[in-house]
């Protein structure tokens, strides 16, 4: 149901830079495009990573857009976003740990994608979900990169499932994808007041943009050989060689 919003105020959830392994969003670049949308406000939660969010943060304030500084952390059970975050947590740990973890940190527990065919090895394990959900601040029911629109209903199912406050997540790598997936409030969110405000607010949605899907994939490749990384190159391309088969 669509809400009566009379001031409105953007904020684009889980947002990828050059710091994520599979993107080349720079500072400027993400900046125009926040300008150019009209975004009030960003979260950005590179991989196992908060370089990025943490070095953007006084440029971007000074230009009057708030940015949340998060990581997407890649735990033993599938992916796990923290929020408002003060420091990096490593990755491979229990899903549980992870929470634990951020909530130390007095930060916002955020699930990604919880539902994605194509992307199952960072989805939440099921399980895993299940032991964690009290504990679980917001879930994304529509992720910007799903690309079938089951994924969104699943996703929303999952949501309802646990009576989780949803949430629109943009997963943007790119520039071309920043604007096209966030959730529109009536003020400015802070961390005493996300769940309440994400709660009532709208959400603006549309599909994925399937070649940034490909664009992330040749980025990953080309970072790996900028980093003279050959093994996990290798591993990559044999097991790609492998699935065509």
């Amino acid at each position: 149901m669509k809400r009566d919003i009379k001031k409105k105020y953007k904020i684009e959830f889980h947002v990828h830079t050059k710091f994520s392994a599979d993107s080349f969003l720079g500072k400027y670049l993400l900046f125009l495009m926040c300008k150019f949308k009209k975004i009030n406000c960003i979260a950005i939660t590179d991989h196992n990573e908060i370089e990025g969010a943490l070095k953007f943060k006084n440029f971007f304030e000074k230009h009057n857009i708030n940015i949340i500084v998060g990581e997407e952390i890649f735990t033993k059970d599938g992916e796990i976003i923290g929020l408002f975050l003060k420091n990096k947590i490593f990755p491979n740990l229990s899903a549980e740990e992870t929470v634990s973890q951020i909530k130390s940190q007095n930060g916002v527990v955020y699930i990604p994608h919880p539902y994605d065919e194509k992307r199952y090895k960072t989805v939440i394990n099921p399980e895993a979900l299940n032991r964690i959900y009290k504990n679980v601040d917001l879930i994304e029911c529509h992720n910007g990169r799903n690309i079938k629109k089951e994924f969104s209903v699943k996703q929303n199912q999952i949501a309802n499932k646990y009576n989780l406050i949803k949430v629109v997540g943009s997963d943007a790598h790119t520039f071309y994808e920043i604007g096209r997936n966030y959730c529109i409030t009536s003020e400015v969110v802070t961390k005493n007041n996300i769940k309440e405000m994400i709660n009532k607010s709208n959400f603006k949605m549309k599909k994925s943009i399937k070649f940034a899907h490909f664009n992330t994939r040749v980025v990953r490749l080309l970072k790996l050989i900028k980093g003279g990384k050959w093994n996990e190159l290798s591993r990559i391309i044999n097991k790609r060689l492998k699935r065509n088969r």
